[in-house]
């Protein structure tokens, strides 16, 4: 059998297809193996490309992939999908992953290590918390409306109104209705608990995080930014330079071009939503501020702003902090203002 030298690896949760090529380009060989089957089995395999679409489990299998000595590359799937031919099925899958993996110009997913890993898990959980919190309010605001009582927005505010309404004996509530409120009312404080110990968590593991701690020191990053940010892009070196980044997290025009006329629209929103409007929330801290003072970036947040609004001073002052961190994180220095 020849060499084989590259690899389409087709990842799912307990079966796994892959497809292998030799030097030439040609197909030796088509193999579906189970979960307990794939390390056992590449661990025989001479070190080879493997190329898997980055999905679930991906940086996992990454990363054991490499131990053995092999080279790992994740692609996204929307570069992939283009390469699949005929019908839909985990072979062809694997073969427009082996087809993808030496294009030109294909941006490849850097895998995360466990330490990254453990701070993105840890920043999902309690923004999952938040989410839940935010449902349980507005679904106990909605009850309550129909009730005719209405309750204005804001957690703290319903915090403080629940325990009145259970105490008033005259707002038409009935027994059944108190009963389910006052379980719900305990629900919200448990998320409150949940939510203070992984806010806790998280400055804590930004303060042990060399990476995280250089983060802060640029206007605008907090522990909260500075975990998500480096979870997500790493020790930068996945990305040439700061641009991919800020494109990357999608605070770059979006662009519209055809027949030599450029045309560039809104922001283009493109990958993680959540740590773009974290970049932006950071930036809107800075930019509210920036009136006050006279360093060389409060002057030029001032002129975008003069010029174009606060809004847009804002989304461009997070695009420079996306640029920024690139910097701190792959140059492995701290922010210098001047």
């Amino acid at each position: 059998m020849n060499k084989i030298t590259t690899i389409g690896l087709d990842l799912a949760k307990n079966i796994f297809h892959l497809i292998g090529f030799d030097a030439r380009g040609k197909e030796v060989k088509k193999k579906m193996l189970r979960r307990s089957q794939m390390l056992e089995f590449f661990a025989q395999l001479p070190p080879c490309l493997i190329g898997m679409e980055a999905c679930a489990s991906a940086h996992y299998w990454g990363r054991e992939l490499t131990r053995l000595g092999h080279t790992v590359r994740l692609i996204p799937a929307q570069h992939v999908k283009p390469f699949v031919q005929g019908n839909k099925n985990d072979y062809n899958d694997a073969r427009a992953i082996a087809e993808a993996i030496d294009r030109p110009k294909i941006h490849y997913v850097a895998i995360k290590t466990v330490d990254q890993q453990d701070a993105q898990a840890l920043e999902r959980l309690r923004q999952g918390a938040l989410d839940d919190r935010t449902a349980l309010c507005n679904r106990l605001r909605g009850l309550l409306g129909e009730y005719g009582l209405v309750v204005p927005k804001g957690v703290n505010v319903l915090r403080r109104r629940i325990p009145e309404l259970l105490e008033d004996a005259k707002n038409g509530l009935s027994e059944f209705f108190r009963r389910l409120l006052a379980q719900d009312y305990q629900r919200l404080q448990e998320l409150d608990v949940h939510i203070v110990r992984y806010t806790q968590e998280l400055k804590a593991h930004s303060q042990r995080s060399d990476a995280c701690q250089r983060l802060q020191t640029i206007p605008g990053y907090g522990p909260i930014l500075a975990s998500r940010f480096h979870g997500v892009v790493g020790d930068g070196k996945a990305y040439r330079r700061g641009r991919d980044v800020s494109a990357a997290l999608g605070v770059v025009p979006r662009q519209h071009s055809s027949g030599g006329k450029n045309v560039l629209l809104g922001i283009s929103k493109r990958g993680d939503g959540h740590l773009r409007a974290l970049l932006i929330h950071g930036a809107r801290s800075v930019v509210r501020h920036a009136a006050k003072k006279d360093d060389r970036l409060s002057r030029w947040i001032n002129k975008i702003q003069a010029e174009r609004g606060y809004n847009k001073a804002t989304v461009a002052l997070a695009n420079k902090m996306a640029r920024i961190g690139w910097a701190v994180l792959r140059n492995n220095t701290l922010y210098q203002a001047t």
